[in-house]
């Protein structure tokens, strides 16, 4: 018997991918795709440092495109 709370990897976050990548794109470095996928804590962190000096920015990009970006609910935004 499984856990209610535990995550499989048929679940997927009801954001929208596309806007999560589009976000990144063109805002990533002030944090404005963290804090659409609920993620507010390393959002105002990203705002604060330049999307922590660009570099967190561009990872993000790379997990994202990946399919590993994961909500604040621990569930992957699919693209």
């Amino acid at each position: 018997m499984t856990s209610p709370n535990k995550v499989t990897d048929t679940q997927y976050s009801e954001k929208n991918g596309i806007i999560l990548l589009l976000l990144n794109l063109f805002l990533g470095y002030i944090g404005i795709h963290r804090f659409y996928a609920g993620k507010t804590g390393t959002g105002i962190i990203y705002l604060f440092t330049g999307g922590l000096f660009v570099f967190g920015a561009w990872y993000d990009l790379f997990v994202m495109l990946r399919g590993n970006f994961k909500d604040s609910h621990g569930l992957k935004i699919k693209l």
